[in-house]
C-alpha cells in the first residue's frame, strides 16, 4: 500500500490555517494510505470518484458519492482508498466550524454542495484566489452546517459475534444467505445477530448489505466491468434486479453513474489529505 504523506502549504503542527477556509483536491493511486495525523483545523473529505475511507479511534468512516466525511479539529485519523480516487479536502478553521458536528461523521452531500465542490476544484487550490472564491467557501461551509448527518455510511463493528459476519460479507459481497443462515454460520441465533446489528450499526443487517453492494458496485463500474457481470458477482439473479437496487439507492442507473461519476484518476498526482 503506497504511503501518501499529507501535503499542505503549512505544517500539520501549525496552530492555525493561513485563511479561515482552504480547499485541496488530488488524484491518488489505488491502495493509498495517509498515515495517522491530526491538525488544529477541521476537515471535510469528499470523493469525486472512488471511495475515500477514514479510520478514527477504531471506527471506520466511508464516503461514497452523496456523502462526505467530517473530521473535527485535533482528531487523530488515518485516510485510505482501496481503488484509485479523486478527492478533495476542505480545511475549516475552528472559528468557522463551530456549527459543524463535534464528532466525526458522514454528511449528506446535496447537489448544491457537490456543485460548489466541483466549482472550487476548477477554480482554486489552497488559499482562495479571489474574494468571490472566499465567499463561496463560506457558503459551502454554511451548507455543510445544515447537511443531514449520517454517522458512517457503512459502519463497522468489533463485536465478537457481528464483526466476523461483517468481515465475511465484505470479502464475499455476493453471499446470498439469509439472516438465519448467517446466524447459524456464526454459531448464534437470528435474534441475537439482528439485535447486535441494530445496536452496533444503527441499521438492519439487510440495509448494511445493500450499502456494501452499492459501494462494491461503484468500484467495479469505475473499473469498466459490465453491469451484468457486476450483478452476478454481487449475488443478484439478474441485471435488472441489481439496476433497480442501485437506482433506488443512488438515484441513477449504474450506466448513468459510470458516465457521470467523476474523473479518470492519475496515479502520479500529489495528495491533499
Amino acid at each position: 500500500m503506497p504511503i501518501l504523506q499529507p501535503k499542505l502549504e503549512i505544517p500539520l503542527s501549525s496552530p492555525a490555517l493561513p485563511a479561515p477556509i482552504m480547499f485541496r483536491s488530488a488524484y491518488v493511486p489505488a491502495e493509498g494510505l495517509y498515515p495517522a495525523h491530526q491538525h488544529a483545523w477541521g476537515e471535510f473529505v469528499y470523493a469525486f470518484s472512488g471511495v475515500m475511507e477514514v479510520k478514527v479511534a477504531g471506527h471506520h468512516y466511508l464516503a461514497p458519492p452523496h456523502y462526505g466525511i467530517w473530521l473535527p479539529p485535533n482528531l487523530d485519523h488515518v485516510g485510505l482508498n482501496r481503488l484509485e480516487a479523486h478527492h478533495c479536502s476542505l480545511y475549516v478553521s475552528p472559528e468557522c466550524s463551530s456549527q459543524l458536528p463535534t464528532q466525526p461523521c458522514a454528511l449528506t452531500v446535496s447537489p448544491l454542495v457537490r456543485a460548489l465542490l466541483d466549482h472550487m476544484r476548477l477554480r482554486t487550490a489552497g488559499l482562495p484566489s479571489t474574494a468571490a472564491d472566499a465567499r463561496l467557501l463560506h457558503v459551502l461551509v454554511d451548507q455543510l452546517n445544515v447537511a443531514p448527518r449520517a454517522g458512517s455510511y457503512l459502519p463497522s463493528s468489533e463485536d465478537p459475534v457481528l464483526g466476523p459476519v461483517l468481515q465475511w460479507l465484505q470479502a464475499h459481497p455476493g453471499d446470498t444467505r439469509a439472516l438465519p443462515e448467517l446466524a447459524r454460520a456464526a454459531h448464534t441465533t437470528e435474534r441475537t445477530l439482528m439485535r447486535r446489528a441494530e445496536r452496533e450499526l444503527g441499521m438492519r443487517l439487510a440495509e448494511w448489505r445493500q450499502r456494501l453492494r452499492v459501494v462494491k458496485a461503484m468500484g467495479l463500474l469505475e473499473r469498466g466491468q459490465t453491469v451484468e457481470t457486476i450483478a452476478l458477482d454481487l449475488g443478484y439473479s439478474s441485471a435488472s434486479a441489481f439496476i433497480s437496487m442501485f437506482k433506488n439507492r443512488m438515484g441513477t442507473t449504474p450506466d448513468e453513474f459510470r458516465k457521470t461519476s467523476g474523473y479518470t484518476p492519475r496515479a502520479d498526482a500529489s495528495s491533499s489529505q
